[in-house]
């Protein structure tokens, strides 16, 4: 197997006391450093009305972060389709392409990426229809971001061909992401690039991997199926601090299992205190669960353990969400643990 690339994906945390101008120059800020320590893409998040969570707009942000770096491909992982009309994807990913060519990856989903009700205000045709047309709707975009664009039938009975502008010199790489049989025989059918969301839920990888590259159609773009898996992953100097860094992310995942209220990331403090206080958010075995999957230790001990779990599923490229927590004294407007896990990790 050849050497194992590393990744970064970027929901921009919001800590206690930090403000969304704060995260985000934070995350634009680690970007910068994963450009220089040779990662091989930066991709932002979709979620919305969540307070630890300021990746609301994509496309924004992959604009922010290609300006601001000059190797690195930027991208969605993903753009939640049903919440957008395609031509505003394509369209969007088409200037993208323009501001940093050869750059780009449009990372596709088909998650909401918020509550119900959220979703509801985002999906303004209404969800039902929005997520049935999902596979035409990514054969759509892919089309429109071809020089002989799309053709779009008519319930009259008419076409009319539609192109995605401005015209990129080259297409974005499109991928289709999820943690689902559906997802992966899904991207396998179109013949397009599979990231199945490892640190969402690990449950189903293996079978999703199977049907993945067995069910595979080989494509003009893509003859072979092509693949990686994502992972939560928090390194340090030591264990201990490790271990403590990964504290408040894993409450968060806590609440929002047990229908908790959200609120911004604690610091570490606010954390340790929360479980030495035997809260809501502090079971151990609830702790533990959240915590299935994730990849906690030394930097040597991370790579090691990334490495061999690349191996088993057979990919040559993992994408990390650094979600190590911040202590009370640190800058609000730097990442200091999650820069410290790229460092720990690349080195």
């Amino acid at each position: 197997m050849t050497a194992l690339s590393l990744s970064v994906l970027d929901l921009v945390p919001v800590r206690t006391g930090q403000t969304s101008a704060q995260a985000v120059a934070a995350s634009l800020a680690l970007a910068q450093k994963a450009d220089a320590l040779g990662y091989r893409r930066y991709w932002f998040a979709e979620h919305h009305n969540m307070p630890a969570v300021a990746s609301t707009a994509p496309p924004v942000l992959i604009a922010a972060a290609a300006m601001r770096t000059s190797r690195i491909r930027v991208g969605s992982g993903g753009v939640m389709l049903p919440n957008h009309a395609p031509l505003i994807v394509a369209e969007q990913f088409a200037a993208l392409e323009a501001l940093a060519p050869g750059r780009i990856d449009l990372g596709i989903g088909r998650a909401p990426g918020s509550d119900p009700v959220i979703t509801q205000l985002l999906r303004a045709s209404g969800t039902a229809g929005d997520v049935e047309r999902f596979p035409s709707h990514v054969q759509d975009i892919g089309l429109m971001l071809q020089p002989d664009g799309a053709t779009v039938q008519f319930t009259s009975g008419g076409e009319y061909s539609v192109h995605a502008t401005p015209a990129a010199s080259e297409a974005p790489t499109i991928w289709l992401l999820g943690s689902s049989d559906y997802s992966a025989q899904l991207a396998a059918a179109h013949g397009l690039p599979y990231v199945f969301a490892n640190h969402f839920s690990g449950a189903g990888l293996e079978r999703a991997l199977d049907l993945y590259r067995s069910g595979y159609r080989p494509s003009e773009q893509h003859p072979e199926p092509r693949t990686f898996l994502t992972a939560n992953a928090v390194a340090a100097p030591t264990r201990d601090e490790a271990e403590a860094r990964a504290l408040p992310q894993l409450r968060t995942m806590v609440r929002l299992r047990r229908g908790l209220p959200l609120t911004p990331l604690e610091t570490v403090e606010q954390a340790q205190a929360g479980v030495a206080a035997a809260d809501a958010a502090a079971d151990p075995t609830t702790l533990a669960a959240a915590g299935t999957g994730w990849f906690i230790g030394t930097g040597a001990e991370v790579r090691t353990e990334l490495e061999a779990f690349a191996a088993r599923h057979g990919v040559d490229e993992i994408m990390i969400s650094p979600v190590a927590g911040a202590f009370a004294t640190e800058s609000l407007e730097t990442s200091i643990g999650r820069q410290q896990t790229l460092e720990l990790l690349a080195s």
